[in-house]
Formats: structure tokens, sequence, C-alpha cells
């Protein structure tokens, strides 16, 4: 790259915009296939339409941030040929959206086929509009190959009757899906923090928003006795102490620590702490979304073993992804999300035990005892990092 080319590249870097409205609107087909893999799972209460339901997730998931890091390296919104290909992608989306509940049967072909063009869509998008940016432009053809294969194998599962086959491929095409980054390197990139952050953060509040519909529809379908009220507040309080959790200090210190660093550096933070880690923070209010919606189900029968595993294992996989976020951010451990974690995971069998009332109420209490403990014990920190001093 030419010294002129080089400054141009770290002008571009340095200016920073905030989350368009056209991203806003593309994610929302992202909200669909999210509730569409809470409907996967939730027909298929079994471990394997569990990790069936996680399989789908993380496949919508990588798609997803492909384009988040195209619209964090390219502004879309005023380049109409981009709005084009963004708004043909949400279609792809939607598609295979609809295609989830049967991806593994009867839609598999058409989930892996739309995955496909989704994914062809972001490359072509992403190669034109860095064709003045010959680093950018190299390392997205690097990464081209991996991110390719991926749903063309997808797509090939689709045509075999046999479960086994059919796993098999699935399981090496999220392989190379989550391994292609790593491979083909972080040179080249381009991210601007503060957009990179509020978008993973908008995200953060999608799932959690999607939450509160699965739960707001299971409510609405029972008769809304004391005890069914008492519940939805305590799925609320449960989905908001997440919020809490991340957005209080997590998100501002993420992206301030983004700002710190430069060049590689800050592609492999963005890369790691983003792109990978996030995905156990989804990944648990997915799961967290599902065991709310089977609370009200059970309502004063003990749950069943899929559903307690979601409830008390989906917020403990949101808070160790919490763990892995801060340490791979500043290298320190946060004992206090570590030990609820833990106790939350040691604590599945009990909600085949006692009423799933009962057991959202543990929950919830677990949740809102961690929110309190860090108020008071870091409430001088806190206010210095919120405000920035």
């Amino acid at each position: 790259m030419t010294e002129s080319q080089s400054a141009k590249a770290a002008e571009a870097e340095s200016e920073e915009y905030r989350v368009s409205a056209l991203e806003l609107f593309f994610d929302l087909v992202f909200v669909f296939a999210l509730t569409q893999v809470t409907a996967l799972v939730a027909e298929d209460l079994t471990g394997l339409g569990l990790l069936r339901g996680l399989a789908v997730l993380m496949a919508v998931w990588w798609a997803w941030v492909g384009y988040a890091w195209l619209t964090n390296a390219v502004p879309i919104e005023d380049d109409d040929r981009a709005r084009v290909v963004v708004l043909v992608s949400m279609a792809a989306m939607l598609v295979l959206g609809l295609a989830i509940p049967h991806a593994f049967t009867s839609d598999g072909v058409l989930f892996g086929v739309t995955y496909l063009v989704f994914t062809i869509l972001f490359l072509v998008l992403y190669s034109v509009s860095t064709r003045d940016d010959p680093d950018m432009n190299r390392a997205i053809l690097r990464l081209a190959p991996g991110v390719l294969v991926a749903p063309v194998l997808v797509a090939v599962a689709g045509f075999f009757d046999a479960g086994e086959v059919r796993a098999a491929l699935w399981v090496i095409a999220l392989t190379i899906t989550f391994v292609a980054p790593i491979v083909s390197g972080t040179g080249g990139w381009r991210v601007r923090p503060a957009h990179f952050a509020e978008r993973h953060g908008l995200i953060v509040i999608i799932a959690l928003g999607e939450s509160l519909v699965a739960l707001g529809l299971a409510a609405s379908g029972k008769e809304l006795t004391a005890p069914v009220i008492v519940a939805a507040a305590l799925g609320v309080l449960v989905l908001g102490c997440l919020w809490w959790l991340y957005f209080d200090v997590v998100s501002l210190i993420a992206e301030r620590r983004l700002h710190e660093l430069t060049g590689q550096e800050r592609n492999a933070l963005a890369r790691d702490s983003y792109s990978y880690i996030h995905l156990l923070m989804i990944v648990g209010i997915v799961m967290v979304a599902l065991g709310l919606k089977k609370v009200l189900t059970y309502a004063d029968e003990p749950l069943s073993v899929i559903p307690a595993v979601t409830l008390f294992g989906g917020v403990a996989i949101y808070l160790l992804g919490h763990v892995a976020f801060r340490w791979r951010n500043i290298h320190t451990l946060n004992v206090q999300r570590l030990v609820v974690s833990i106790l939350l995971l040691a604590l599945i069998p009990l909600g085949a035990v006692v009423s799933a009332y009962a057991a959202l109420a543990v929950v919830a209490a677990l949740a809102t005892g961690l929110v309190v403990f860090e108020a008071v014990k870091y409430r001088e920190p806190r206010k210095a990092i919120r405000h920035g001093y």
C-alpha cells in the first residue's frame, strides 16, 4: 500500500458514525430468525433438538456477523447499489428464517441455498466496496473460501436422509465457519470502535427483545391469574438483569478498550470479543427465552430436563460470556459472575423438582442478587466508568 493509500485508510478508520436506519432495518430479519430458533427447539424438547437449535443459531449468527463487519468498514446508507444488495440479503435471510423449523428435514436444502445466497451477496458487496483499499480487499478475498464452504456443505446435507451424514456435514460446516476468520488473519481489516460496539450492543438488545416477545406470547395464551402475572413479572426482571449486566459498564469498557488499540491488535480484539464471545451471550439469551416460555407452560409442575437446562443454563452461559469478554478485554476475572454461573449450572436439577414458577423465582433471585451486589460493591468505580473519569 502506498503512503497516500495508508493515510486514506487511517482516515477512514478514524471516521466514526452511528448505526444507520438501514442496519437496524436489516437486523429485524435476525429477530425473526431468533424466534424461529426458539420455536424449533420448543417443538423438540430433547437433547438432539437443543443441539440442532444451537447449530442453526450459530449459522445465523455468523451470517449476521459478516454484515456487521461490512457495514462497519463501508458506510452503505448513501450508496443506492449497496442498499439494494442489503435489501435482497434481507429477503434471503427471511426465507432462511422460514426454513429454520425444518432445516434438518424437508427444508434442509432451502436453508442451505438461502444461506449460500446470503453469503455470496455479502462477499460481493464487501469486495466491490473495498476496491480502493487493497489491504481490505485482500482480507475479504482471503476469508471468502472459508465462509463459502460452510453454506455449500449445509445445502448438501439437506439431500441426505441419514441423520448421521447430515450431522457430520453440519459439524464440518460450523467448524470451518469458526476457524476461517482465525486462519485468514486480522491484517487488512478496518474497525470503527464506536460503531462496532454499538452494533453489537444493539443485537444484544434485539435478542433480549425477542425473549420478551416469547414471554409475552406465552403469557397471552394463559388466564391472567396472580401466579401467571407474577411469573411474567419475574421473567421481565430476569431479562432486565441481563440487560443491566451488559450495558451498565461492560459495554462501555469494551468500547474504550477498542479505541485504545490500533491495527491488527484492534482487529483481533474485535473479532474475539464480538464475533466469537458475543455468540455465547446470544446463545444464553435465546436459551433463556425458551426457558421463560416453558415456565408458563409447566406452571405449577416441575420443568422437564431441557426447559430446566435452558432456564438455568441460559443465564449461566450468558454470564460465562461476560467472564470471557472481560478476560479478553482487560485480562481480569469477574469472580462474582463466574460463581453465579457455576451455581446456576449446579441448580439445573432443581428445576426438575420444584415447580416451574419456583425455579423462575430462584433464577430471578440470583440474577437480581448479582446486580445488587455489583451495584453496591463497585459503586464508585461504576460511577467513574459511566462518567468517563
